[in-house]
């Protein structure tokens, strides 16, 4: 465990030796080097020269420039006659420097990417440990500088000055009436609107590479753990990340009759102790030790043994990430707050909106109709870790076991799964042709973590599908992560490839790839050839979004709650920290779960990994949920292959225009809730 050790603590030396030079850039940034009244000169004279008809881009883009010029840049002389001489008004030329634009920042952030991705494979592939040179390389951002050489050889700057940057809002209101190419040279306009210096970018990179070793290297080995009785309940060799492997096997127990609940129970206070972190050191990584996590004691050739917690390691490593990421807010004019980037820069939804979505569904009288249905199939009360219910699934009452007998065969290898990717993209809708010709564009790597996707950033540059993959094979944990990353990888080829521009290239946000996902996802016992035609498949797929649904939106809010917070006391301690998400937590379980879990001031909602790693990624997944359902309601009867190039080959435009272009309507909670409604109207015929 020395290497976490380490890792924390150079985290919190890193964020003290930072502090001070951070104030500075601070200071620095707010104070721009181009006067109000001299950007004015320039806008009139511009103005005067070149007619009415450039006036907003005339204003817009000399009001851009003139936030990012500093005094390095050029005198104030020299930025008048910059904006003069490279202001491009006729259409022929804003075309071609917008091509030219285009194709060399391809260039850019492909090669970059390729180098990223091959520095970091130590740290997230299976592997030998991963050594401090490793961190050094990987924690590396070689784009770091880019930027910095950007402005100083003026590219930044010609590109700011003639592709205007559009607010949300802007965006909202304006972009359906805009062509593609339109939609095109907005994007353009979004690519440089903070000046970033290239120290504080390589801190973040850092920052944050670090805390993805924490969380991917955080693993509890099952068949150490005991109950009062001193049992052994879980297999030797079973190892699981968290959270995600502690919640997929808690999920996989409501299949076994005889001691699942048992199991699930000793998985829930494995949580507990993580969230609280009086889960001791010498468990985490470490197959020395016995551990009854219910007592919480240690035992080594059956004696007890001294056990000492892990040191808010959790808490100082998201700690770290607030500190890295508050660094932006000074050069973000528009967005001064990771806040305000997650909602409105990032997923270009507004952070009311999220909420009043997630908060509908959670006060919903749809919540408690679907509790008594789950307790009805259970045949308990319901506890608090049933917030991960999957009885809604298709696989019903087949053990995992016998899954991963099928999964483990079919997939002794990651090979192995990469060469039927075709297969199953065939099986999904695909022409083989096209499935081949997407297959190919995709690879599959042994995850040193829970698994991941990570897509291209050049037109037919390789695509990485990551997951584990035991040396006894695939077991079907591992393959239905797989799929799940499958679907991002697919998404993530498309959107490369076949969007007509690449400024235009992804999804609207992280929340669309994730609605893939999860149409593939759901579908993995089918691609396994076990899924037989129901006719109230499509109830419980209702049920079952519903549910999920309700889950992460109590953990995003949490996570939300937990960052306003941080903004509130940016001088926490990483003890305050752990108080802060445990109050959080208790407070929207309070509020949205107790009365139909149980769990007075349950902290449970507290323990998702991604609060540590991901910096407010959570949102991403409810809305995941929502948009997914919505475009599962589009494809039903349809051919989901043409469907998906039909609605994703839109790329990135914002997210309320995409699906309101693919689904009819913009994002809401409705459709589900009308659909559960009538799901349970039906099954309890």
């Amino acid at each position: 465990m020395k290497p976490l050790l380490f890792i924390s603590t150079f985290l919190v030396l890193l964020i003290s030796c930072n502090a001070e030079s951070t104030k500075k850039e601070d200071v620095m940034s707010k104070t721009n080097f181009i006067t109000e009244v001299k950007m004015n000169d320039v806008i009139s004279a511009m103005k005067d020269s070149l007619g009415s008809e450039a006036t907003f881009r005339i204003e817009r883009g000399v009001q851009q420039v003139a936030n990012l010029w500093r005094e390095s840049d050029g005198t104030a002389e020299e930025f008048t006659e910059f904006c003069k001489k490279n202001f491009v008004t006729e259409e022929s030329q804003i075309d071609k420097l917008f091509n030219t634009l285009e194709r060399n920042f391809e260039v850019f952030d492909g090669y970059f990417h390729k180098i990223d991705v091959l520095l970091k494979e130590p740290l997230q592939l299976e592997g030998e440990d991963i050594t401090p040179v490793d961190m050094m390389f990987g924690s590396y951002d070689v784009t770091s500088h880019l930027y910095d050489d950007l402005y100083a050889n003026k590219i930044a700057f010609l590109t700011a000055l003639n592709f205007p940057f559009y607010t949300l809002q802007e965006k909202t209101e304006l972009g359906e009436k805009w062509s593609r190419k339109e939609w095109a040279y907005a994007r353009m306009g979004d690519r440089f609107i903070a000046r970033v210096p290239a120290d504080i970018q390589q801190d973040i990179s850092k920052t944050l590479t670090e805390a993805d070793a924490y969380i991917s290297d955080y693993n509890i080995f099952m068949g150490k753990l005991r109950n009062a009785n001193g049992e052994q309940l879980f297999p030797d060799e079973m190892k699981l990340i968290s959270h995600w492997g502690l919640r997929d096997e808690l999920k996989s127990n409501y299949a076994d009759t005889a001691r699942g609940l048992e199991k699930q129970r000793m998985i829930y206070a494995v949580m507990k102790r993580i969230i609280d972190q009086s889960i001791p050191q010498d468990v985490i990584n470490n197959n020395k030790f016995d551990w009854n996590p219910i007592s919480n004691k240690l035992f080594e050739n059956n004696a007890e043994a001294a056990a000492s917690p892990e040191p808010d390691t959790r808490y100082k490593t998201f700690l770290g990430n607030f500190h890295a990421m508050r660094q932006l807010d000074a050069y973000y004019s528009n967005y001064p707050t990771q806040i305000s980037r997650a909602f409105d820069a990032t997923m270009e939804i507004p952070q009311k909106d999220v909420e009043t979505l997630f908060k509908g569904l959670l006060a919903s009288p749809e919540v408690k109709e679907v509790a008594s249905f789950i307790e009805s199939r259970l045949g308990r009360k319901l506890e608090p870790f049933d917030i991960w219910y999957n009885g809604f699934k298709a696989r019903g009452g087949i053990p995992e076991d016998q899954l991963t007998a099928i999964t483990s065969k079919k997939y002794p290898d990651p090979k192995a799964l990469e060469t039927d990717l075709p297969n199953i993209l065939v099986k999904l809708g695909w022409k083989p042709e096209k499935a081949k010709e997407i297959s190919s564009l995709i690879v599959v790597d042994p995850s040193r973590g829970a698994g991941h996707a990570w897509g291209a950033t050049m037109r037919n540059d390789i695509a990485h599908l990551r997951t584990r993959v035991a040396a006894t094979g695939m077991d079907y944990k591992g393959y239905n992560i797989a799929v799940h990353e499958f679907g991002h990888t697919v998404e993530q080829t498309i959107t490369m490839n076949d969007v007509d521009y690449y400024t235009l290239n992804g999804v609207p946000n992280t929340a669309f790839t994730e609605a893939v996902a999860f149409l593939f996802q759901k579908r993995d016992l089918e691609l396994l050839g076990l899924k037989n035609p129901n006719p109230e498949d499509e109830y419980y797929l209702a049920l079952d979004n519903f549910w999920s649904s309700f889950e992460i939106m109590g953990v995003s809010l949490v996570d939300i709650q937990v960052w306003e917070w941080l903004y509130s006391n940016p001088d926490a301690t990483p003890a305050q920290l752990k108080e802060a998400v445990i109050s959080a937590a208790k407070n929207v379980w309070n509020t949205y779960y107790a009365d139909v879990l149980g769990g007075e001031d349950e902290t449970l909602l507290g323990i998702y990994s991604h609060m540590i790693d991901y910096p407010l990624y959570l949102p991403n997944y409810p809305m995941g949920h929502l948009i997914d359902f919505q475009i599962g309601q589009q494809v039903r009867g349809k051919n989901l292959a043409d469907e998906m190039d039909r609605m994703y080959t839109q790329g990135r435009i914002i997210p309320q225009l995409w699906m309101k272009n693919a689904v009819g309507s913009g994002i809401a909670i409705e459709p589900l809730l009308k659909s559960t409604k009538e799901a349970l109207e039906a099954l309890k015929k």
